[in-house]
């Protein structure tokens, strides 16, 4: 299993200039220094109910930290599609495949945060076919050199994207079941139109709001619909994003005593601690190893880790501790 690590793009209550330079630039360097990828969550807003903080922009995050980690790859974890102008983000792709040596993953979702979709002129209720539109005019315009689209949100006629990618980036696409929240539109089950969606794409990114459980019953759904289909299971790949925060003993209360403090700051405390253990990646070293070879014995091939800290010594430890132990 190979590890990424989401850059903590986090905006803390007492935001510096310095502080975001150091959260996306040394981190940035010391993740390509270790050899890790580098990630960027997106939330348009501060999504309340799900992170205590709002995030910075990961496109120029992504950017910034490309110039500084040459020798990685970057990706979008997770972007939120549909409140994206597809003819504008296709440019933006394009320019970052290039600047990266095509090194640049596009992971895509629907989104769930309804203010989000308001502040943009586009309701919650219409993220599925958005997402699908915007998705498959992504495709034409990194395919065809002069590209027509006719959809019910978007159109373009004759549109050419310079400079163009001399191949389609990966595009990693999310979805699948969450623990249920009353508050939000997302369900505990991975639903048909999730489902075809993930098929259309090259990995699947699931994410960490379904519990440990629901994400190898999801992949196992997921390549049920590939053998119905006639494809090989490992035709689309399997990946995964989780936060954590490595706390170096084998005493699980006391790492749940330290991980407490920062899972609050970056979560909030809209859900409970327990809530939390059913989705992220909390324990000792050992409990934390034990879920992701439990996935990996499931097939995932692919980690993306987000620190819930913009402390630098977590790459240490995870790259001491983690790597080692799921290579």
């Amino acid at each position: 299993m190979k590890i990424g690590l989401y850059i903590p793009s986090y905006c803390y209550p007492q935001m510096t200039y310095e502080r975001a330079r150091h959260q996306v630039g040394e981190f940035a360097r010391k993740a390509n220094d270790l050899g890790f990828d580098i990630w960027a969550v997106d939330h348009l807003l501060h999504a309340q109910g799900l992170y205590g903080m709002p995030w910075l922009e990961p496109m120029t995050v992504l950017t910034y930290a490309a110039a500084l980690a040459p020798d990685v790859k970057i990706g979008t974890g997770i972007l939120v599609l549909p409140l994206r102008n597809p003819v504008v983000l296709a440019k933006a792709v394009a320019t970052l495949d290039y600047l990266t040596g095509g090194q640049f993953i596009l992971g895509i979702g629907p989104g769930w945060y309804p203010e989000e979709f308001k502040a943009v002129g586009n309701r919650i209720e219409e993220r599925g076919e958005r997402t699908d539109e915007a998705l498959a005019a992504l495709r034409l315009l990194f395919a065809e050199e002069s590209a027509t689209f006719r959809g019910k949100y978007y159109w373009f006629e004759d549109v050419t994207i310079e400079p163009h990618p001399p191949k389609i980036p990966q595009i990693w696409v999310s979805g699948g079941s969450r623990v249920p929240d009353p508050q939000y539109h997302d369900v505990p089950v991975l639903t048909r139109s999730v489902l075809n969606r993930i098929l259309t794409g090259d990995v699947w990114l699931s994410r960490c709001s379904g519990s440990h459980e629901s994400v190898k019953r999801d992949w196992e759904q997921i390549k049920a619909a590939l053998r119905k289909q006639g494809r090989p299971e490992d035709s689309i790949g399997f990946a995964h994003t989780n936060f954590t925060y490595i706390v170096e003993t084998t005493d699980r209360k006391k790492a749940h005593e330290v991980q407490r403090i920062y899972f609050e700051q970056v979560m909030g405390t809209n859900r409970t601690f327990e809530h939390l253990e059913k989705c992220y990646l909390l324990g000792s070293v050992d409990d934390i190893v034990g879920r992701l070879r439990d996935l990996q014995a499931a097939g995932l091939e692919y980690a993306v880790l987000a620190p819930a800290s913009d402390d630098l010594d977590q790459l240490d430890l995870i790259a001491e501790l983690i790597v080692p132990a799921v290579a």
